[in-house]
């Protein structure tokens, strides 16, 4: 059994569609893929994308990422209101289900593979004005009153409060947003640090940490990455946009081998 990992597939665009649907149906029936969020907004698309997915691997694992919460395009509930965000997250759990993938952990022998839910609460940085005219999440996602960042990411952590410490075999752990700043390259330039503050939260590695993981993936920065930093190995392995040719390497990686 093999262990792939990928991100940020974003099937809205045909080119990545395709590259999911021209998968081996026969290279992976043995294996699991965690795909770390940002798949689509559009739950018909996201249904059609996991569904393929299921029927090339033995087992599909899959937290949200914050495309996939995106409401603007959502139809209002039966009582006139907008849909939240939260609502959100439960279509993708039930569509998520429905597909026979899971965003739950996954247990053999010689491994755990934990997800990890989250959000940035701004422990990166606070974001600028700037930031907060041109970054989508602040116009697509709708919460319920009250809520801010902190409040958003706040309430996903805690779902991974009921996640056990990992036992006697190796514990993987996966999340959409980063676990810390400093898996960012040095050579970013300035005028793309600007978008620090909703990356991730500092919060999700204290909890990666306390679960015993030895490796972690995460999406969301479109930075392919593989890094060890105090004896945990995080990976960042993002399909990306279409021009990100650079950045993105538009392949699966293997990352465990059990």
């Amino acid at each position: 059994m093999r262990i792939f990992a990928v991100s940020d597939l974003h099937v809205d665009y045909d080119v990545n569609a395709a590259w999911v649907a021209n998968l081996s149906t026969a290279d992976y029936r043995d294996d699991v893929l965690i795909l770390a969020g940002d798949v689509t907004d559009r739950l018909p698309l996201l249904d059609w994308c996991l569904r393929t997915l299921t029927l090339r691997f033995r087992t599909v694992l899959f937290v949200p990422g914050n495309h996939d919460l995106w409401v603007l395009r959502d139809r209002a509930r039966h009582d006139g209101a907008g849909k939240t965000s939260l609502q959100k997250f439960d279509d993708v759990a039930a569509v998520v289900a429905s597909c026979g993938a899971s965003m739950s952990s996954f247990s053999s022998s010689a491994l755990s593979i934990i997800p990890l839910f989250g959000w940035y609460d701004y422990s990166f940085g606070l974001p600028g004005k700037e930031l907060m005219e041109m970054w989508m999440d602040y116009h697509t996602c709708r919460w319920p009153s009250g809520m801010g960042a902190r409040e958003i990411a706040a309430h996903f952590l805690a779902m991974n409060a009921e996640q056990a410490p990992g036992g006697a075999g190796k514990i993987i752990t996966f999340s959409h947003f980063m676990p810390r700043i400093d898996l960012m390259p040095a050579t970013v330039p300035p005028e793309k640090q600007l978008l620090y503050p909703i990356l991730g939260s500092t919060q999700l590695d204290r909890q990666l940490r306390k679960l015993r993981s030895t490796v972690h993936v995460y999406g969301h920065s479109h930075v392919n990455r593989r890094l060890q930093i105090d004896g945990v190995t995080y990976i960042n392995n993002a399909f990306g946009y279409p021009q990100e040719e650079r950045i993105a390497s538009k392949r699966l990686v293997c990352i465990e081998t059990a």
